[in-house]
């Protein structure tokens, strides 16, 4: 630090001279004086931009990287803005006032950027400092008549305002005084006036101090020694035409072009009138490497590149001195302008990116922040900015020079997965210079598809019998997500329609991951023929999507089952009949032998012989059927006949069929559906019924008539053989239903059975009987009981 920090005993203290939102420009302003130490709060930064206490680290509260150093940081738990390095006005700002370093504050949830304006402040921390410490003057005697002025370089102080406003003073002499010039146009000139001719005799040299003391609080000074001598004889000095030369360029104008001649006059003669030329005083002191002077023509040539963004004003002094003996020299000042060229493109660049953005973001989220800037002035300056090519973003301008890339449009990752745009940036120069920034803007993906089935109905064939985990169908579901979102598993519904009523998961599973359809166990028929169910596909996002399908199993008949005996099937009818007549001649039929639980049973009243239930290999090859017929009589009377059946094996039942024979099962190889086979069975039951409750009831009426009715006379002896047919429950009708009967001769006893074809109706009572009877081949005698019937 300088003297006037050392020799201070107060702190610095912060100086805000505005910490408010500036209405126009939603800015704000704080003010820090230069070589602050580090650590010193600026401002409640968190508080002025209106955030609540934590949300300064919570919603990262930071500054945006600049192009050149800011020396200041927001401390994070505060929020405050301190100083983090040192600050130095005359490096970060150099002679311009006020110096105010524009700052962009950054927040994020939701993304928001805040501009700081922070005005450096100036102490009197530099010195006046002279070009030289030691300046060297040639005075002539006597030819230098009192009130001649001799031009010096001025101090120059850092600092601005009133801390660079300098004074001067020069060490007392009855020679020399000083006289300082200043106008508003140009810097100051400061002049050593001589007041008294010199005698070179009396003092050949004066030794001077000039100093310099600047206006701050302290004030600071600096000084040079001036040392003159005095010369004797060449008592005229050169003189310039003008004063002062003003001289525009170009930017570009090139190496070695001529930018001005000036030429100065000595009155003297000889050598004393030659005249040399010089350049000094160069403001800024680059200007030395830019600009050259011809010693002798006064020809002032550019010697190096001009850049109007780095120094648009050079500022210098030539210097013409004669040949005396001694030398007199005469001054003017030159000042060269230079003039903007279009010669910087725009500059974008992204201060802030915040991807990948995801697809449900709402129009208007900031994506990025970028700053556009050219060096150039005026038209060629001002830059306008756009996005290319067309796309869901657009740009918003935030503050001067900064812009905000932002969506405009809804995004579908599933269409574009990412956005490669420009931010293209041209400025208003002729002609025109562009620049162009690429942003790439990935999308991120949100479960947005539900999972999506090829088919909305699968119709899958499976024959029956198929092994267990046979694949029976792949199904496939695509979901357009990526990643968790597009990672589709599958699952059997539960339930099943048609599939009886087992769920459809006992009969089929589905991989989870391929989507295969396999069976678990062998599918039957003859159990399932139609198998609905839905398959579900989920994906593994949050919240989970879901998609279903129909499948439509259908399960193809394999002749698997051999035709089956249903109990009861009719074996075989026995037909009695009893002379008697009324209830002594109504008959009822019992099984005899086997007792207990066989596979036969017969009829009470209809003597059908039929099957008890479905016959297996237990039952023996031949079964041996006893059956007795007994009337209602008192006392009741019986006959037996003997029924012998024998089981054949289903191929051998086969055979038989072919053959003719009246008791065999179906051949292998038909085909017939269980269902049908039901439902005929069902249609056959309910006519038996019917049929059997019909004939019960005719019974009745017919038993009733045949107890009121006169009892017919009954032929007996020597006569020709009557016979007497009896109906199933012992009427006296004759039944043309039936296409054998069991019949009694009228002179036989009851133990014989006869059967006969009933197709020629019983003979009337009377002489005409013997016309009617039946031929002897039409009986068939049954013998007595123990001799049995074969059917």
């Amino acid at each position: 630090l300088s003297a006037v920090w050392r020799r201070s005993p107060v702190l610095v203290r912060v100086l805000v001279l505005q910490a408010a939102w500036a209405l126009a420009g939603g800015q704000v302003r704080y003010s820090v004086p230069e070589e602050a130490k580090a650590g010193t709060v600026v401002g409640r930064l968190a508080q002025d931009l209106g955030l609540e206490a934590g949300e300064a680290e919570a919603r990262r509260l930071r500054l945006v990287a600049q192009g050149r150093r800011a020396s200041v940081e927001v401390s994070g738990a505060s929020g405050a803005l301190v100083v983090s390095s040192r600050l130095d006005r005359e490096e970060l700002c150099g002679k311009s006032a006020p110096c105010a370093l524009r700052l962009e504050v950054l927040v994020e949830r939701p993304l928001r950027v805040f501009h700081v304006e922070l005005e450096v402040t100036d102490i009197n921390d530099n010195a006046p400092i002279f070009p030289a410490a030691r300046k060297n003057l040639s005075i002539a005697e006597l030819s230098t008549m009192p009130g001649s002025r001799f031009p010096l370089e001025g101090a120059s102080d850092a600092d601005i305002g009133a801390n660079a406003q300098l004074s001067y003073t020069l060490s007392p002499s009855e020679h020399f005084s000083l006289d300082l010039q200043r106008s508003q146009e140009y810097r100051e000139s400061l002049f050593l006036v001589l007041t008294k001719s010199l005698d070179r005799e009396t003092i050949p040299v004066h030794r001077l101090v000039l100093t310099a003391t600047d206006g701050g609080r302290p004030s600071l000074t600096g000084t040079m020694e001036l040392v003159i001598s005095v010369l004797d004889a060449n008592d005229n000095a050169p003189q310039f035409n003008q004063s002062v030369y003003k001289v525009q360029l170009l930017e570009s104008t090139e190496d070695g072009t001529l930018v001005a001649r000036v030429n100065a006059t000595d009155p003297d003669l000889g050598s004393n009138s030659e005249v040399t030329y010089s350049a000094t005083s160069f403001i800024p002191p680059s200007g030395r490497d830019v600009i050259s002077i011809n010693p002798n023509t006064g020809e002032i040539l550019l010697t190096a590149a001009l850049d109007f963004e780095e120094v648009n004003v050079f500022n210098f002094r030539i210097e013409a001195r004669d040949k005396g003996t001694p030398s007199l020299s005469g001054h003017c000042k030159v000042l060269l302008e230079l003039l903007d060229v279009n010669d910087n493109a725009p500059e974008v660049s992204v201060t802030s990116l915040s991807v990948p953005v995801p697809e449900d973001a709402s129009v208007g989220t900031v994506v990025a922040l970028l700053s556009v800037s050219d060096r150039d002035s005026g038209a060629n300056g001002r830059v306008r900015c756009w996005v290319w090519p067309a796309s869901p973003f657009g740009l918003e301008a935030t503050f001067s020079g900064s812009y905000s890339l932002v969506l405009r449009e809804a995004l579908d990752r599933e269409r574009v997965s990412e956005y490669e745009v420009e931010v293209r940036a041209e400025d208003g120069g002729a002609p025109p210079l562009r620049a162009r920034r690429g942003v790439r803007v990935p999308v991120s993906d949100v479960n947005d598809n539900a999972p999506a089935f090829a088919q909305a109905v699968y119709k899958v064939l499976a024959r029956e019998n198929n092994a267990a985990g046979a694949e029976l169908a792949r199904l496939w579901a695509r979901d357009p997500d990526e990643a968790g979102n597009g990672r589709v598993s599958y699952s059997v519904a539960e339930g099943g329609v048609g599939g009886g009523w087992r769920p459809a998961s006992s009969y089929v599973s589905v991989d989870a991951e391929s989507g295969r359809l396999w069976a678990l166990q062998p599918l039957d028929f003859e159990e399932l023929q139609v198998l609905q169910f839905e398959v579900r596909a989920v994906d593994a996002g949050e919240p989970p999507l879901c998609g279903n399908a129909t499948v439509q199993l259908f399960v193809l008949d394999e002749n698997d089952n051999a035709p089956a005996l249903l109990p009861p099937a009719v074996v075989a009818k026995i037909r009695a009949v009893d002379a008697d007549s009324g209830y002594n001649a109504w008959l009822r039929y019992e099984l005899w032998e086997p007792r207990g639980k066989g596979p036969f049973r017969v009829g009470l009243y209809s003597g059908e012989v039929s099957t008890a239930r479905a016959l297996d290999e237990a039952d023996g090859p031949r079964q041996r059927l006893v059956i007795v017929v007994r009337d209602h009589g008192e006392p009741a009377r019986s006959a037996t006949a003997t029924l012998s059946v024998s089981l054949l094996e289903a191929a051998e039942t086969a055979l038989a069929a072919g053959a003719g024979s009246s008791s065999s099962r179906s051949a292998a190889g038909a085909e017939s559906g269980s269902g049908a086979a039901s439902a005929a069975t069902n249609v056959w039951l309910v006519v038996a019924i019917c049929a059997v409750s019909s004939l019960f009831l005719l019974a009745v009426v017919l038993y009733g008539a045949s107890r009121w009715a006169p009892r017919a006379a009954v032929l007996s002896g020597p006569g020709p053989t009557t016979l007497v047919c009896a109906s199933e429950v012992g009427s006296w009708s004759y039944s043309q239903r039936h296409s054998r009967s069991l019949c009694v001769a009228d002179g036989a006893g009851k133990s014989d059975l006869m059967v006969f074809s009933p197709n020629f109706p019983p003979p009337p009572p009377g002489p005409a009987a013997k016309d009617t009877q039946p031929e002897p081949s039409a009986l068939l005698d049954t013998g007595m009981k123990s001799k049995p019937l074969q059917f």
